[in-house]
């Protein structure tokens, strides 16, 4: 297995024609197919270059071993998840780096649920793809691939978001939004949404060719240009997506970045103002926000490890009405297991219809903290020892290990170091009510761990 991919059990990036070859995305494909059960793979991409290249060697290999496949096209990555299940499919596959840089991409993996595959099917797949042992030859269906209507593809998730909003009472706002997809996947839905939402809906990067106007993490350092035009069309919002559009950044109507974490938060208080009240689950490394709301209204709250796949099991299991990760990924089970900026677009385009209020407002009205984040050298075998010596340091901190090590304090404050997968690092991420505290417990961290 090449170790210079960048490897998790729901899926693999690396750079196109280095580390992500035909071949790697073919043996991986065959080992996923020989891992779920027969029937239909539904593949989708964003809107990078080498993304039909990926799709055409991907679904060659599926129909050699029987296989039928749906090929998507440029579809987000929520819209797989919704034709998964709505096609009744025995998994999918979605062909995009995310917010990576356009020399990579990358494949996620889905099983017949519609949502990433759950860590114990992904280190089946890695163990079949590491052993090179392929797919099964066997006929699972009739072989071969067909073309789906971009129409088809995005009809049943629209349908779905209209359930979750209240669409007579935004289109009666006539709000005006403008989207950054950024020459993702985003736009082939977006537009529709908008559209059917009746906002007066203005879309810069609309073409999904994958020619990113601006570094395609929507955090507010890339996304500089959007602030100024979000301010200039006079939109009452603004929204940036990621390329596969499951991550939402959003901007208020001055042109003020309000950033990824408080995508989750308004979104969570919208959902938890309605009667549809009930649990709450987000990954550990995201804002409390989160749980704050959920104390507020009443309702349980629960964390799970770091990923997607992770915020879902702990949803499921927990029967979670909402949930979803800080990096501006909703999870609405609703509509569908997957992070998804058409979710959090509706939620929020509705909270702000539903209360009258605009989206600095009710941005502001958030439980308010500060979060700072770092990375500091460790090789992977001093690990175990350096999270001892933190826990031992910050002794007067409420100590978790569920993912890392997780400390808490009163009056908000909560310092997360875990290790990275792919580098000889550990990352801390610190919250608190103000950023200097935040800053602080980050360095104090790092100081802690370099002392031998």
């Amino acid at each position: 297995m090449p170790s210079e991919l960048i490897i998790s059990v729901s899926g693999l990036r690396g750079i196109v024609g280095e580390t992500l070859t035909a071949e790697v995305a073919a043996r991986y494909a065959l080992a996923f197919a020989a891992e779920v059960p027969a029937g239909t793979i539904v593949i989708g991409r964003d809107g990078r270059a080498s993304g039909a290249m990926f799709a055409q060697t991907i679904a060659g290999a599926l129909a050699a071993v029987g296989r039928r496949v749906i090929d998507l096209g440029v579809a987000a990555t929520p819209t797989v998840g919704v034709l998964i299940r709505d096609q009744r499919a025995a998994g999918g596959v979605q062909i995009s780096a995310s917010h990576n840089p356009p020399q990579y991409n990358g494949i996620k993996l889905f099983n017949a649920a519609g949502r990433v595959i759950p860590a114990a099917e992904g280190l089946r797949v890695l163990e079949r793809f590491g052993g090179g042992t392929g797919a099964d030859q066997h006929s699972a269906g009739a072989p071969g691939s067909e073309q789906a209507s971009l129409h088809e593809a995005t009809a049943a998730h629209l349908g779905l978001i209209e359930k979750i909003c209240d669409v007579e009472r935004i289109g009666s706002r006539r709000l005006r939004v403008l989207l950054d997809s950024n020459h993702g996947a985003g736009s082939v839905l977006g537009r529709a949404l908008l559209e059917r939402l009746g906002c007066e809906a203005t879309i810069i990067g609309g073409e999904p060719d994958g020619k990113f106007a601006h570094v395609p993490e929507p955090t507010e350092a890339n996304v500089g240009p959007v602030l100024a035009e979000v301010a200039k069309t006079e939109a009452a919002v603004g929204f940036c997506q990621d390329p596969d559009a499951d991550r939402l950044a959003i901007i208020d109507e001055r042109g003020r970045y309000i950033g990824e974490e408080k995508t989750l938060a308004l979104c969570v208080d919208h959902v938890l103002r309605s009667p549809r009240r009930g649990p709450v689950a987000i990954n550990c490394s995201t804002s409390r926000m989160s749980e704050d709301l959920a104390m507020r209204y009443g309702v349980p709250f629960f964390r799970s490890k770091v990923g997607e796949a992770n915020v879902v099991d702990v949803m499921l299991r927990e029967g979670a009405v909402i949930g979803g990760e800080g990096n501006g990924g909703v999870i609405d089970p609703r509509v569908v297991l997957v992070r998804d900026s058409f979710v959090a677009m509706a939620l929020v385009l509705d909270a702000m219809a539903k209360r009258g209020l605009p989206v600095s407002q009710l941005a502001d009205e958030l439980p308010q903290y500060a979060i700072h984040k770092s990375a500091i050298a460790l090789p992977a075998k001093r690990v175990a020892a350096a999270l001892d010596k933190l826990q031992r340091h910050f002794a007067d901190a409420a100590a978790d290990r569920l993912d890392g090590l997780r400390l808490d304090w009163p009056g908000g404050a909560w310092l997360l170091v875990r290790p990275s997968n792919t580098e000889p690092i550990v990352r801390a991420i610190a919250e608190a009510p103000t950023h200097e505290v935040a800053r602080q417990l980050c360095e104090q961290a790092a100081r802690v761990i370099s002392q031998e």
